[in-house]
């Protein structure tokens, strides 16, 4: 391994770009940043509709499917994965969402301190630039971008006057902590164009001279000498390479590949391992373990009025007008995607925060990014917040192109079924309460035949997918909990000089979109590993001189 930097970076995505940013922001590191995929060159990343192109896009998409899951009638669900400069941030839905306040609390009460709600916001605020202005909450002077839906939409006007019939209040910004409400979402858009971790914290930063992105560049495995990350293996263009890493190495390739990695390089349950005659490095039970995901639910409705994104997509003077619309003023449905409305709601008496989240979409669909029917349309989406199914993510063989064996469970508890089947009504109880009543014409799916609780959560099994927020594989918490993977400042408990930075260290799922959070807790933890090479020279220039000739041998 004669080419070596000081830190190597796995995945350009939501983490893996904030860390190049960061780590490599005073010129005295160097940093390698390898992401599987091209750039992010494709004019459909960059045009905030186009994730519909870029859902089963064979280039900057995984593309992954779950194995069949028994609790969704034996089927096989699509999760659509980046694989692009951007990662995730570079096809997602762009909604700006932070979660609830005691979402964070949870995490420091389960033996995480320093992860309470006030200890991450001023991070929230740092890496935000919010165009609503500044605030208690708001961050105005961050790279990544909160921009305000400014045209009104009369479905979205619609639901917020029907929820505002059944209580929910009408708010601006979702993301005080608190979160009850409804109103049009914020989105992670710049000028009309998608505004992707790529774009916010990667493109300032990739002329350093200390910064190196590499792209198709597929990491194979994470390489240890003793129990000390040193490097990683990876192929790029046909050829297998080693590159060393002089102080750490940082996993951020999400709920997936990340923990995959770890299993690939003897981190992980021994038992797993050693069946695919993997040498074990260190024995962690709960690598690919607590896997959670949002389950979506989308109930379609024909509206009355030609007043919808399908009636637009359409015809070829619509989609022209769209187009015109977005070249011209970067305005139009193109600037804006597809989910404008939101809404944070009980659905649950005896919940005490939001249990619920809508993403209302004016136009309609069998999935996400598929071709929208041939009617005028609009989608109510619902997805419990805090699920408490578990699944896993495991190899399936030792080979690291081929993708591990990801088991959701969806609706594996009582819980779940019940607060989805909850959802769905309220759904229905919202679209037949004016004025939003007066704008629905029918309920398409899951249709007026399907009535009772079991009928309704048949539909859900039958119906339901991903809303792309797979989390908790290589969950955070102190070293007394059996499936802890990393401590409070994301190191690999039992290695030295590994870290694993993105969704798969929330020991419990966010209420809400995971892209911000995973942003602060990136900016986070490049402070970490700043910090922490801070101390390590002030315990250097502490010791007695003569301590330090075997203290540099160690090392």
């Amino acid at each position: 391994m004669s080419d070596a930097v000081d830190y190597i970076v796995v995945g350009a995505g939501s983490a893996g770009c904030v860390l190049a940013n960061r780590l490599s922001a005073n010129g005295e590191h160097s940093v390698r940043l390898l992401e599987a995929g091209p750039p992010d060159r494709s004019p459909w990343i960059h045009i905030p509709i186009g994730y519909g192109k870029t859902m089963f896009h064979k280039v900057v998409n995984w593309g992954y499917y779950t194995d069949p899951d028994p609790n969704m009638l034996g089927r096989r669900i699509y999760w659509p994965r980046g694989r692009t400069l951007g990662g995730s941030s570079a096809i997602n839905g762009l909604i700006y969402i932070r979660g609830q306040r005691r979402d964070y609390d949870a995490w420091a009460a389960a033996g995480n301190p320093g992860w309470r709600w006030e200890d991450c916001l001023p991070y929230f605020r740092k890496l935000e630039n919010n165009d609503l202005g500044p605030g208690a909450t708001r961050g105005t002077e961050g790279p990544l971008n909160a921009t305000s839906i400014k045209t009104p939409h009369p479905l979205v006007e619609g639901l917020i006057a029907a929820a505002g019939t059944l209580g929910v209040p009408r708010v601006q910004d979702f993301n005080t902590g608190e979160q009850d409400g409804v109103g049009y979402y914020q989105l992670t858009t710049r000028n009309g164009r998608r505004c992707s971790t790529a774009v916010a914290y990667l493109r300032p930063a990739q002329d350093r001279a200390n910064l190196r992105i590499e792209t198709g560049a597929h990491a194979m495995a994470v390489l240890f000498e003793g129990s000390r990350a040193v490097g990683v293996r990876y192929r790029q263009g046909g050829q297998v390479r080693t590159l060393r890493a002089r102080r750490e190495v940082l996993l951020c390739a999400g709920a997936l590949q990340s923990p995959q990695l770890l299993q690939l390089s003897g981190v992980g349950p021994a038992a797993l391992l050693r069946q695919f005659g993997i040498p074990v490095i260190r024995d962690l039970p709960g690598v690919g373990e607590n896997l959670q995901d949002h389950l979506q639910i989308r109930l379609i409705y024909e509206t009355r009025q030609p007043i919808t994104t399908n009636d637009q997509l359409r015809t070829w003077h619509g989609r022209v007008g769209m187009g015109l619309q977005w070249l011209l003023f970067r305005g139009g449905p193109l600037a804006v995607g597809i989910n404008q409305g939101g809404l944070f709601c009980r659905v649950d008496p005896a919940s005490t925060s939001p249990d619920t989240q809508f993403h209302f979409a004016t136009l309609s669909a069998d999935m996400a990014g598929g071709k929208v029917h041939p009617f005028s349309g609009c989608t109510y989406s619902v997805c419990q917040l805090r699920p408490s199914s578990r699944g896993t993510v495991r190899l399936r063989s030792a080979d690291p192109f081929e993708a591990p064996s990801m088991q959701p469970n969806y609706l594996s508890t009582e819980l779940d079924r019940r607060m989805t089947v909850a959802a769905v009504k309220y759904a229905r109880r919202l679209a037949a309460t004016e004025p939003l009543a007066g704008l629905m014409k029918r309920e398409f799916r899951p249709g007026p035949e399907v009535q009772g609780d079991d009928e309704i959560l048949h539909f859900c099994r039958e119906y339901g997918a991903t809303i792309f927020h797979p989390s908790g594989t290589a969950k955070m918490g102190p070293r007394s909990d059996p499936l802890a993977v990393v401590d409070e400042r994301l190191r690999v408990h039992g290695v030295d000089g590994l870290r694993v930075v993105d969704c798969s260290i929330m020991p419990t799922l966010v209420s809400g979109n995971t892209n911000v959070p995973v942003v602060m807790l990136a900016e986070r933890a490049a402070d970490f590993i700043l910090q922490d090479l801070q101390a390590a020279r002030w315990r250097a220039q502490a010791q007695p001189q003569a301590e330090r000739p075997a203290q540099k041998q160690a090392a």
